[in-house]
């Protein structure tokens, strides 16, 4: 881990350009030429500390030792997450307000998503049948929006539908993005935050009426520690951190696509398949692709760990991205093999693209819903559509943080499968 009891540093004076050069291979990429979890660099300025693996993780989502407060840039609060949202949050009232994104992951509330999504999975088709080509990405954006929004309790205007699913996901684009990417991010941010922030007030005005199981009425109506409702703005924060993430699926619905092309072998599996392929070959998609490249926290207190002394206040990131590749960790890690997952004992610091640890922790609160939708999504492109992938630039940039093909992805003549029988579930 450490050489003669010394972390190995990065011979510059910040490695921020870098970071931006390299993207999600960044903390990978130094960890293999340094043949260590554990380096230092410079970020912005500031001492950091970059790790990676199976024990890194076990060590990051240690609460005792490091914390989210002030480790999250307030350039990715303003765009992602939100300021002060519940990423941000640490003890006691991070348990608080995580339990009730937690309530709303019920079996059975996911099973009402599912159905919802199936829902617009079948209208979508209805549209894409009468059109000469499909961008997946854009489509699937927006169907993940409507059946997040009916699944939440927030209205749907059909006027501006797309409009607002777009801004959704300029929030994600916006993380790992300069210039314009980043400004319209954050408008896209402004613009929902002011539109929920409003239907919020209605809500707890009885200007509205939805169910009380919805994410809606949750934010609107949720106590915190001192028994009081969040400040409206706050409770709109939150309910975007429900909406924006599953139209962030979007981008696995394309690498759920960009797999079946890439690796057809596959279809006839899952064609013939009852589910238990189809949960193996979204967890591959999962590992696979890149989608988180890192995480970061701050250390609470002094502590060594691995011969490497952690100073209070040190910034620490964790590979994701590297960790979901790590040869150490998984047989082949650079070959796409489902089947990987059949003996799988479902680690909580291995497979980590959505966090690790354990949901009571900094896991995504989000991440069964994910895989169920993404396990909806490969049924309809693998099972009941029919499409050709007219020729088209899908390779992958590890620069570009979120990653995403040029084109999109890009569908032809797409059609109903002849004889398929009603969707019966995942």
């Amino acid at each position: 881990m450490t050489k003669n009891g010394q972390t190995p540093q990065e011979k510059t004076l910040d490695s921020s350009l870098a970071l931006l050069k390299d993207g999600y291979d960044f903390i990978f990429k130094r960890r293999r030429e340094m043949d260590s979890d554990i380096f230092q660099t410079r970020l912005l300025g500031q001492k950091a500390i970059c790790i990676g693996g199976k024990e890194a993780a076990e060590l990051f989502y240690d609460t005792s030792k490091f914390q989210r407060s002030g480790a999250i840039p307030k350039r990715i609060q303003k765009s992602l997450f939100g300021v002060n949202a519940i990423q941000t949050l640490d003890g006691e009232a991070h348990r608080h307000r995580k339990m009730m994104f937690m309530s709303l992951m019920s079996r059975e509330r996911l099973d009402v998503f599912i159905e919802l999504l199936a829902e617009e999975w079948e209208a979508a088709i209805l549209r894409w049948e009468e059109l000469e080509e499909v961008e997946l990405f854009g489509e699937s954006t927006e169907l993940l929006y409507r059946a997040a929004c009916r699944w939440a309790g927030v209205p749907i205007d059909e006027e501006t539908v797309r409009a607002k699913a777009e801004d959704m996901s300029a929030m994600v684009e916006a993380f790992g993005a300069i210039g314009p990417r980043h400004a319209a991010g954050r408008s896209a941010r402004r613009r929902t935050e002011e539109w929920l922030e409003g239907y919020i007030m209605d809500l707890r005005a009885g200007e509205f009426k939805v169910f009380e199981e919805t994410a809606a009425y949750a934010m609107a109506f949720h106590r915190d520690l001192k028994d009081r409702e969040l400040d409206a703005r706050m409770a709109a924060i939150e309910l975007i951190n429900i909406l924006r993430p599953i139209v962030a699926i979007g981008y696995y619905v394309v690498f759920n696509a960009m797999a079946l092309h890439q690796y057809p072998e596959y279809k006839e599996k899952l064609a013939a398949d009852e589910g238990k392929y189809r949960q193996w070959f979204v967890q591959e998609t999962r590992r696979y692709y890149p989608f988180t490249p890192f995480l970061g926290a701050s250390v609470i207190h002094d502590f060594t760990w691995k011969g490497h002394e952690f100073e209070k206040g040190t910034m620490v990131l964790l590979d994701i991205y590297g960790t979901t590749h790590d040869p150490k960790l998984w047989d082949e890690a650079d070959k796409f093999k489902p089947e990987r997952f059949e003996h799988w004992d479902s680690g909580p610091f291995d497979l980590i693209p959505q966090g690790g640890g354990g949901y009571d922790g900094h896991r995504c609160a989000g991440e069964w819903l994910t895989i169920d939708a993404m396990r909806v999504a490969l049924e309809y492109l693998a099972n009941r559509i029919e499409y050709e992938v007219p020729e088209q630039d899908l390779d992958l940039s590890l620069s570009r943080m979120p990653a995403l093909p040029e084109s999109h992805f890009v569908m032809k003549n797409v059609r109903r499968k002849p004889g398929v029988g009603a969707f019966s579930g995942v």
